[in-house]
């Protein structure tokens, strides 16, 4: 089960980053080196942005199933996901993630929790607390 902890923490860590990237602000180019079109692309995306639809996450999971969570409540940087429908599940009998949690405590630490459930019943709570490594 460890193995899936990992893989949790490693998928609530690229998920958020991705997130936290677009909103940092753009560092500057080196001098005498230009950035590429690309690069411009993304520094021309800072700025303030509300969501246009829900928020979505897919959790591809070992059991060889896809459960699908949207968010069901943002309580300030607290985001709650239950189970809304998936691939290759029964979530009445099949083992299969049914909700998460991401607590965004600060720019450089997150809190997680992803509970499991099988035959209806929370069988594995898998809990995270990552904190950016100082470089």
């Amino acid at each position: 089960m460890l193995g899936n902890a990992q893989r949790i923490a490693t998928l609530a860590v690229l998920v958020l980053s991705a997130g936290a990237s677009v909103a940092a602000p753009a560092p500057t180019a080196a001098v005498g080196k230009p950035a590429s079109a690309a690069f411009e692309r993304l520094k021309a995306l800072a700025g303030e942005w509300v969501a246009a639809d829900d928020l979505v996450l897919t959790h591809y999971c070992t059991e060889g199933n896809q459960p699908r969570m949207r968010a069901k409540g943002a309580q300030g940087t607290r985001f709650d996901f239950a189970y809304d429908g998936g691939t290759n599940i029964d979530p009445k009998r099949d083992r299969h993630m049914h909700s998460a949690s991401l607590a965004l405590l600060s720019a450089d630490e997150i809190r997680s929790e992803w509970t499991e459930l099988a035959d209806g019943k929370p069988v594995l709570v898998v809990k995270s607390h990552l904190v950016r490594s100082a470089r």
